[in-house]
């Protein structure tokens, strides 16, 4: 894909996030029952201490995983660029939500036992992916994880009606994860149970 451009950058934030915002209600009612136990249950496992942790939940959405964190005797940390979804996250959890656009992060250093990264860094473009990552590598303590649920697809990328999204293989995903700095902890495949063909989300736990 030919490289972006900043204003097309900025328009790629501006209509996903708009996205977001626009349907922010029905989002939180399509997507509050959910069940990533899995995921949350794959980063903490990988993390390896009994906490509390402090964990960094990148695109937090309405704050559905905050809530469940906390519930756990953690001390998430949400950040979305929606700034209603930012809205709704600290009314449903009273957590600390950080309101950043993927691509204009302003985190701190060395400060998160873990980022849990469910479906959402699938919408940061490929050209900005290796920035992106070393920035949620540097976030991280020394032993930190990530964890990382994307969709598979062929290494493709492009607009998916108003939103932006790359769709990721494992070998190519662990080469930019590694580009980074990440050591490959773990990977399977969503839903669990189901035939490949049925399963089209990636997770992934990684080392700092």
């Amino acid at each position: 894909m030919n490289q972006l451009d900043p204003e097309q950058l900025a328009e790629l934030s501006r209509s996903t996030i708009g996205h977001y915002n626009e349907n922010a209600a029905s989002f939180w009612e399509g997507t509050r029952d959910h069940d990533v136990s899995q995921n949350i249950a794959a980063l903490l496992a990988a993390i390896g201490e009994q906490g509390p942790l402090r964990i960094l939940d990148f695109g937090c959405g309405p704050g559905r995983d905050l809530a469940a964190l906390k519930a756990l005797g953690h001390t998430p940390t949400g950040l979305d660029g929606a700034a209603r979804f930012c809205q709704m996250a600290r009314q449903h959890t009273g957590c600390e939500v950080y309101h950043q656009d993927f691509l204009d992060l302003r985190l701190p250093e060395g400060v998160f036992d873990g980022v849990f990264a469910n479906a959402t860094l699938f919408h940061v473009p490929g050209q900005e992916l290796p920035r992106v990552l070393r920035q949620l590598h540097a976030t991280l303590r020394p032993g930190g994880v990530l964890f990382s649920s994307v969709p598979r697809g062929p290494g493709t990328e492009g607009w998916n009606g108003s939103r932006y999204g790359f769709y990721h293989q494992l070998p190519s995903w662990q080469s930019l994860l590694e580009s980074a700095g990440f050591s490959l902890i773990d990977h399977y495949y969503r839903p669990p149970g189901r035939p490949r063909a049925e399963q089209p989300w990636l997770a992934t736990t990684w080392r700092r």
